[in-house]
């Protein structure tokens, strides 16, 4: 399932710091925490951008979807024991919390910044 947000959120009004935008993806923390399980990913589609959210036990991450080895979405990857998130095509490994890839074979992902409030929960762009 892809969640679309720049067709769910009719009239999206981001919050800005510094030249960063915050994108609300849901309405509250705790309905983050119901929707994405712990140990899985879901891709978002928010502004033009394919992002992968990531749920690590009790954190996310967002990195870019597009495996910098190869293209394949890594949202469909799995997350394994150390955090990382693998590509399913190559096996390539990501470390959610800076985009690096663990064997230093291809580029780092692009990382996104989650922040979780009364408000709701945003990922900056």
């Amino acid at each position: 399932m892809v969640i679309n947000f720049d067709q769910v959120i009719k009239n999206p009004i981001p919050a800005k710091t510094c030249s960063m935008q915050w994108i609300k993806i849901f309405p509250s923390p705790e309905d983050a925490f119901g929707k994405i399980k712990p140990g899985t990913t879901q891709l978002l589609i928010v502004h033009q951008r394919r992002i992968c959210l990531a749920r690590v036990n009790d954190d996310f991450y967002a990195v870019e979807d597009k495996c910098s080895h190869n293209g394949e979405s890594l949202s469909k990857g799995k997350i394994n024991y150390l955090g990382e998130i693998v590509c399913p095509w190559h096996g390539y490994r990501f470390q959610l919390k800076s985009g690096r890839e663990s064997a230093e074979r291809s580029r780092d992902l692009e990382t996104y910044p989650i922040k979780m409030d009364d408000t709701g929960f945003y990922i900056g762009l």
